[in-house]
């Protein structure tokens, strides 16, 4: 197997996107973002996309190709990325993949859990379930139902706790029976590259970048899509906290704090993740260029 997926992964602000550009033009690739939510053009500040100056660097994919309007999934950018590896690998031996959402990169590597058809009736009572009682009480139905699933999931991400709900009541079992069944294989190997940093280090850059994210209008960017506060690709953070202080629920200084706040919390389940692969190399998210390339190389040689 002579063609390499190399997946840069790590939590939030940790500086995923300058080494995957390095690595991307060290070996003369192209860059596919694994990022769910900088898929979406209106989403851009909250988001971190990267620059002009970095896109421009080195070619990226699956950046803002999407509007918030647009249905979709994680399916589809898996059955998206695979076919767009499959053109990349025909004149590249290497491609390079960079994102902090889990699911969406595990997609691509391993393969989507497969589940059975459910009455979409059901995910309508749900939603309205969330809407007339709110997050908590989806929580507390999924504790219920799949208390395995409830320990792991993003507590506060209602379109995890809603998906793994419908499964529960469509098919009478748990969530968690269907997951991490036989995995597709892929015609290509990943090598997964994991930056790593002192928590406290992470937590300070996370801080730091609130607060650009701020300066450089953020606020204006959650207020044009204030209208569209209840679609899932808005369920973010950095953005359904900034709608509570526009609606006059907040502070914006509370608001600023709880994105902070929540951003550490998402970086520590992103670690919790991504520990979950035994293969991952991990190096310092401030590793000398040269020994990142020697370690990569290495590890390379060593896979088969």
């Amino acid at each position: 197997m002579n063609k390499t997926l190399l997946s840069i992964v790590g939590p939030t602000a940790i500086g995923k996107t300058t080494v995957a550009i390095f690595l991307a033009k060290h070996f003369d690739t192209e860059i596919i973002s694994s990022d769910s939510r900088q898929f979406y053009k209106e989403m851009c500040i909250g988001t971190a996309v990267p620059s002009a100056e970095e896109l421009a660097a080195a070619k990226h994919h699956f950046i803002q190709q999407k509007s918030i309007l647009d249905a979709y999934s994680v399916g589809d950018f898996e059955r998206e990325a695979l076919q767009l590896l499959e053109k990349l690998f025909t004149k590249k031996d290497i491609v390079v993949m960079v994102g902090g959402s889990g699911l969406y990169n595990d997609a691509v590597t391993k393969g989507m859990d497969k589940f059975p058809k459910i009455d979409p009736d059901i995910r309508k009572q749900l939603n309205k379930v969330y809407e007339q009682n709110g997050i908590e009480k989806l929580q507390e139905q999924l504790k219920e139902e799949d208390p395995g699933y409830y320990e792991k999931v993003d507590k506060e991400n209602p379109h995890r706790l809603i998906r793994a709900l419908e499964i529960c009541f469509g098919t009478g079992k748990p969530y968690s029976s269907f997951l991490e069944k036989a995995k597709k294989s892929r015609p290509f190997r990943t090598i997964s590259i994991g930056l790593k940093a002192d928590r406290q280090l992470v937590y300070d850059r996370i801080n730091s970048r609130v607060d650009d994210m701020i300066v450089r209008g953020l606020i204006s960017e959650v207020e044009k899509l204030k209208e569209h506060s209840n679609l899932n690709a808005l369920q973010t953070v950095g953005y359904k906290e900034l709608f509570h202080y526009l609606e006059g629920n907040w502070t914006l200084d509370f608001a600023i704090s709880e994105i902070k706040k929540n951003t550490r919390r998402f970086a520590k389940r992103q670690m919790t993740w991504f520990r979950k692969n035994d293969d991952t190399l991990w190096v310092s998210n401030d590793i000398e260029r040269n020994a990142l390339i020697s370690e990569v190389e290495n590890k390379m040689r060593d896979t088969v």
